[in-house]
């Protein structure tokens, strides 16, 4: 049976899982395949291909219905869905921020969002610009989760004298806490929209 871009896909996000984004190459996939590195070459003409058609295939169910009508609850769970999307695998934050691209399921996801927010009667620019100041957010945070590598900050770092807000606020910096952190993000971003949000005529 003939290999299919789709299984090539579904191999590579197996690799990555397994391998992480350093591990993920197309003679990995081939041997995850059990064919020859010409084929998954055939669907996939460089790494970067290979990584722009993975990137595109996380994201292909972050716009489906149902999603909840008021535009700020939309907006709200499509950006879960992409982050829980992401974080469902290995290294999936770092590989969109190198390979995110005019894909399929990735310009389904961002009509979803500008649409909502030209629906809810933002302009232009304000729709688009929100659209990719979430999406940013979302690929940090969970970047910053999935690499594992951030650390507490301690008092001893920060002397009272030297830094008396960072002090002040010492249980809040650092590291841990993603969920929450997110949520507070994406509440402040809602805030911001809907105070420029125009009312309907």
């Amino acid at each position: 049976m003939p290999t299919t871009r789709e299984a090539v896909v579904q191999a590579a996000l197996h690799v990555l899982d397994q391998d992480g984004l350093d591990g993920l190459t197309m003679r990995a996939v081939a041997q995850r395949l059990g064919v020859q590195h010409n084929t998954v070459r055939w669907h996939a003409a460089s790494k970067q291909r290979l990584l722009e058609l993975v990137s595109d295939e996380l994201l292909a169910h972050c716009a489906d219905e149902p999603l909840p009508p008021a535009w700020d609850e939309r907006i709200r769970t499509l950006s879960r869905r992409c982050r829980a999307a992401l974080l469902a695998h290995r290294d999936a934050a770092r590989m969109l921020t190198v390979a995110c691209g005019p894909e399929p399921h990735s310009l389904r996801y961002a009509e979803t969002v500008v649409a909502t927010l030209l629906d809810a009667g933002f302009d232009g620019r304000t729709a688009a610009w929100a659209h990719w100041s979430l999406f940013y957010l979302i690929l940090g945070i969970t970047q910053e989760q999935q690499a594992g590598t951030a650390v507490p900050v301690r008092a001893d770092q920060v002397p009272l004298d030297r830094y008396p807000a960072l002090a002040a606020t010492l249980p809040h910096v650092g590291s841990g806490e993603f969920d929450q952190r997110f949520d507070f993000a994406i509440q402040l971003i809602i805030e911001a929209l809907a105070a420029r949000r125009q009312p309907a005529k």
